[in-house]
């Protein structure tokens, strides 16, 4: 066991690469998580030395994650899909809902072993939460899961969360088939959150910067796709947008939490949407 990860018990899953990084151990350090090794906290002070990254972004957008499940409790959502949920850390989407709603069910969706083996011990004693251990990108296995199968019912509304995970996902994947997918298994009244991040906003130097900066992230071997405002639009084509539409994450109805004079320097774009076949 490594000292590297003092909030987990037991031994690290054998496919844990503890000399390559990894974006969800890089958020997680971000976030001020204690479950990521020094190559992940080497990349993150890398990235930040050079200005291209900061942990603004990130704890902002947690906040719009907790901001986004507490209005899809507030409208009756009882039941939740994460897709790319990430290492679990303080304000998960389980402890929002369930706080509302002891019934609240929640299935997470991640393929890093340690997110993967951190989730389920975490949620070890929590009937009304797991976490499939597949990439999202494989709809049919995630959605062919037992644990779907055994939390979620697609006969009544779902809160499908798709954040900061999509500008982790190539054009060559296709994102909108995959969004359509899971969009489509979901009845009528079910709502979609996501957050992208993106350059709109950035000046030329900042632009050159931060792509100097994200190179350290190739050592991730996994790319980031920055994605425009109108570009975040067509992936979500059709659906029914909530007020006020594709924002800056601390501008999508804020309660005070996190804010920021310059909300650009969220570096990430949130929309929730209402889902309406």
């Amino acid at each position: 066991m490594s000292a590297d990860v003092p909030s987990m018990s037991g031994e690290l899953p054998p496919q844990v690469d503890v000399s390559t990084p990894n974006p969800a151990r890089i958020y997680d350090y971000l976030l001020g998580g204690a479950n990521n090794f020094a190559v992940d906290r080497e990349t993150a002070e890398q990235s930040m030395a050079a200005g291209s990254v900061s942990a603004a972004p990130a704890r902002l957008n947690r906040s719009f994650l907790r901001r986004a499940v507490q209005f899809m409790v507030d409208q009756g959502i009882d039941q939740f899909l994460d897709l790319g949920s990430g290492i679990p850390t303080v304000g998960n989407v389980h402890e929002i809902a369930q706080h509302a709603n002891p019934d609240a069910r929640v299935v997470y969706v991640d393929n890093e072993p340690v997110a993967i083996a951190y989730a389920r011990q975490l949620l070890a004693d929590n009937p009304g939460a797991a976490i499939v251990g597949h990439d999202l990108r494989d709809v049919d296995a995630v959605l062919g899961s037992p644990e779907v199968a055994g939390l979620l019912d697609f006969s009544r509304p779902v809160g499908v969360l798709m954040v900061a995970i999509f500008h982790f996902i190539q054009d060559t994947d296709g994102p909108e088939e995959i969004i359509s997918r899971y969009l489509s298994m979901v009845p009528s009244g079910s709502y979609l959150a996501m957050s992208h991040y993106t350059e709109d906003g950035h000046s030329e130097e900042k632009r050159a910067r931060t792509r100097s900066g994200l190179a350290a992230y190739k050592r991730t071997q996994t790319s980031v796709v920055p994605r425009s405002r109108e570009r975040l639009g067509e992936l979500l084509h059709g659906l029914d947008i909530l007020e006020p539409g594709i924002v800056w994450t601390p501008e999508w109805r804020p309660d005070g939490d996190l804010e920021t004079q310059d909300p650009t320097e969220a570096e990430i774009l949130a929309v929730v949407a209402r889902i309406d076949h």
